[in-house]
This record gives structure tokens, sequence and C-alpha cells, in this order.
């Protein structure tokens, strides 16, 4: 079990003489054995530098952190043998093919040379990069080098394993195949934090999960509990054809946000039949070239959330920018 208690950290701005980030703002969370937590947030809100307390890179202001017990913040080296990582910046990978960076880490980590190779085989054949095992780190497109950090973590998994945006550059096909791997290790006994910002495919991937925002929990709690009083709410959709503006809302239209090319209405589920005639009119009329219907998603309670947040911090602390913010790497 891993436990997070009213971590705070705050950076002062180089800058900006006086001025400081509160990265993280008293972040209480929980994550099992067995179970895919993710940290849900934009850029800047925190999540990283949530992790990378957790795995000891950087001290928090206040609070702890707990691993079975053992504090890791009192023991920071304890925290780096027992997570394993791959973190959000790409890892240079030149001068080492596939094969060679995975073996490295395995070993490294302290597994045997043929338990490595073999789990090394099986990561390789689940995410389907084989064809560019022996292939040079540097001729290796960033959607195959992300694979292949994500081998790195996962190849002797510690008792917590951390993806922080693994899935960018990653093509759709491999990013399904990404996901079944994530879940294995869960299956395998594994912590695994997932950082990320996007909403729908981590609706999909996570047991539960805590939106940041402004380094605070906004909401935590499975993605059923986060949606719950929504069940009869439906999105709506629509694409609008060039040049067109965003039509008035219909009358059953509970909320309505157009956004440049695209307009979304959320309904109740007892006007769908209307919702989908008011499309097709649309589309009939041309004003709309596509639209779709579809419950409504964590992205809605995310979205939500996040204003609310903006709404009700009229001097919001300022998020940290990557000069200002002291760097950290991870082997």
């Amino acid at each position: 079990m891993l436990e997070i208690q009213d971590i705070r950290k705050t950076y002062r701005r180089r800058f900006r003489r006086g001025a400081e980030v509160r990265a993280n703002d008293g972040i209480n969370l929980r994550a099992d054995s067995g179970q895919v937590y993710g940290l849900l947030g934009h850029n800047g809100a925190g999540k990283t530098t949530l992790v990378n307390q957790v795995i000891g890179l950087l001290r928090p202001d206040s609070g702890t952190i707990q691993l079975d017990g053992v504090d890791l913040v009192a023991d920071p080296g304890y925290a780096r043998q027992a997570c394993s990582i791959q973190p959000q910046a790409q890892l240079p990978l030149d001068g080492l093919s596939p094969r060679q960076a995975i073996d490295l880490l395995g070993q490294m980590r302290g597994a045997r040379k043929a338990d490595v190779q073999a789990r090394r085989d099986q990561l390789i054949e689940t995410l389907d990069i084989g064809e560019w095992l022996d292939t040079d780190g540097d001729k290796l497109s960033g959607g195959v080098k992300r694979l292949v950090t994500f081998a790195m973590a996962a190849v002797v998994p510690g008792r917590v394993v951390i993806f922080d945006e693994p899935t960018n550059d990653v093509d759709p096909v491999r990013r399904r195949l990404l996901w079944d791997a994530v879940r294995a290790l869960a299956d395998e006994g594994s912590t695994v934090l997932l950082v990320t910002h996007n909403v729908i495919e981590a609706e999909g991937a996570v047991d539960r999960l805590a939106v940041i925002d402004g380094g605070r929990v906004m909401a935590e709690g499975t993605p059923a509990q986060l949606k719950a009083g929504r069940e009869h709410e439906l999105r709506l959709d629509l694409t609008l054809e060039p040049g067109q503006a965003a039509p008035p809302a219909a009358a059953f239209v509970r909320r309505y946000q157009p956004n440049g090319s695209r307009a979304q209405a959320i309904v109740e589920a007892s006007q769908a039949a209307a919702a989908i005639d008011w499309a097709q009119a649309l589309r009939s009329s041309r004003v709309v070239g596509e639209f779709s219907l579809t419950p409504a998603s964590l992205e809605d309670v995310y979205v939500e959330l996040v204003s609310r947040s903006a709404a009700d911090s009229p001097d919001p602390a300022p998020a940290a920018s990557s000069e200002e913010l002291p760097s950290a790497r991870a082997a």
C-alpha cells in the first residue's frame, strides 16, 4: 500500500522575487497493491512533482509518504529501490538498441540475466515492437522510443510502477497493447501510478483516480463514483461544416458549449431521440457535418471540476514553468 498524507511542496520563482509556486498543496491519496491509480490533471497541475517526491528525487516541505509502512521521505534510497518509473521526459537511447536498453535496466535492478531476457522478450511481443529490437536508439521514432522506455520500467517492476504520460507519441494500435501491459502489471501485484492528462484513456485504464488541479486533489474515487449523478445524461458532440457558426441550443439542451468548429450539448437520456432528430436536421441543412451521442464521460466531470476550481480561486497559485523548477533525472 502506498499512502500519501498532506504533501506540500512550494518552489520559489527564480525571476520574480518573493513569488512562490505551490506545486503540491496538501495532497492525500492511497493506492493499493494490484491497483491502477490515476493522477489526472493538465500540464502544471502538480502531478510530476508529486511523483518525484514518491521516488525520492524531491523532498516535500511537509507531509508523509509511506510504502508498506516504510517512510519514503526519511529513506529515499528505499523509494528508488521499491519504485520503477517511466518519466515524462524521453530517455536518451542513443548508442543502445531496445534489447540492450531493456536488459541494462533489468540487470541494474538486480534481476538475473536469464530472467531479464525472458521478461524482455515477453514485453517486446506484448507491445509488438520486435522489428526494432536491435535498431540503434537514435533511429527509432518517438512512439517506439516511448514503448521501449515503458518496457525498461516494466522489465523488473517495483512495488510501485509509475508511468508518466506513457502514451505520448504512441500510435493508436499500440496504445491498446500498452494498456493491456499496464493492466497485467497490476494483476501481477504491483501498485501502478498512471500520470496523465488524457481523460478518455484514463477512464478505461484506472481502478481509482485523483483529479489534481493547482496542486490540490479536487476529487477522488473510481470512475463510476466520480460520474455518479450523471447516469441520465448524454453528450451530443457536433462538428460544424467549414464556415458555419454554432447553431442556437435546442430547448431541451441542459448545457451547451460552442467551441470553434465544434459544439457540445448535454441532454437528458430521455431526450435522446429529440437530440438525434435535431442533429440530423442540422446535418441536412449543412450546418453540421458529423455528430455523435454518447453517455456523459469522465471528461465532462474533469472539465467541470477544473472550471469550478478556477472560478473558486480568484488569485490562484501560478503554474510552474520548466525554467523555474529544479530538474531531476532518474535511471
